[in-house]
């Protein structure tokens, strides 16, 4: 079901699948850059069936409520270069306060829901979604045990605030997963990435899916590798199970 999500700079409309029974371990899930969408609703739903609850809050909600963006535009060479104007400013905005701020909203209602448990949760992301949920167990180790993100760009960048800077802040475990030839994730731009994971003492997982595009999972766009998004489901449940209480 949609519910609404309060937090400091307005609402987040979201995606709350909560199986009968419980109390169940939480899930949060960031979306890809396209939004909140009946891909994202399947995924989440595909997780809950496994035993988890699960909230995804639409992370770019200061850009209005989902949907924001027609996925057609994506198919048109026309008009995706508009589609990627519109959809830049609302990643933009989404710095590292913001999502700091905007992930201790989403823990509060999601701990605070009927059937989910009190326990830390897990974070999953992707595309921008998987930097901003790096960016969020950077913030909340305590309350956020382990992060996966795939096809996730930009997670060692020059800037001062890169997520790479700060992943000695993780006490749990974590699991990469790039696409090959990724502009927004380099080969070089993994390999600082994970020294700064070595030198931290981080518990992680690292992998490049050879032939896998950026955006492998998202099986409504042109991206879509259907192994790696299999690959994808795999190791994600393994870590789901290893970090289950």
């Amino acid at each position: 079901m949609m519910v609404d999500v309060p937090t400091k700079d307005g609402i987040a409309d979201s995606r709350l699948v909560v199986p009968d029974g419980g109390p169940h371990p939480g899930v949060l899930l960031f979306e890809d850059a396209f939004g909140l969408r009946p891909r994202l609703y399947e995924m989440a739903d595909r997780i809950a069936a496994q035993g988890y609850a699960v909230l995804a809050p639409n992370i770019l909600y200061r850009g209005g409520p989902c949907p924001q963006f027609d996925m057609a535009d994506m198919r048109d060479p026309e008009r995706r270069g508009a589609l990627f104007g519109k959809i830049m400013p609302f990643i933009q905005q989404l710095d590292t306060a913001a999502i700091t701020a905007d992930t201790e909203s989403y823990l509060d209602f999601f701990a605070a829901q009927p059937g989910v448990s009190p326990e830390p949760v897990v974070v999953v992301g992707y595309c921008m979604g998987g930097t901003n949920a790096l960016r969020a167990i950077e913030a909340h180790p305590s309350r956020i045990k382990a992060v996966a993100t795939f096809h996730a760009g930009r997670l060692a960048t020059d800037e001062p605030d890169s997520p790479h800077l700060r992943v000695g802040n993780i006490t749990g475990e974590a699991y990469f997963a790039h696409a090959d030839q990724d502009h927004a994730m380099t080969a070089e731009q993994i390999k600082v990435f994970e020294a700064a994971l070595d030198e931290a003492g981080v518990t992680y997982r690292s992998e490049v899916y050879e032939g896998a595009p950026h955006g492998f999972t998202m099986s409504d766009t042109a991206a879509y590798n259907e192994a790696a998004e299999k690959r994808h489901w795999e190791n994600l449940f393994a870590l789901l199970e290893r970090t289950r209480s």
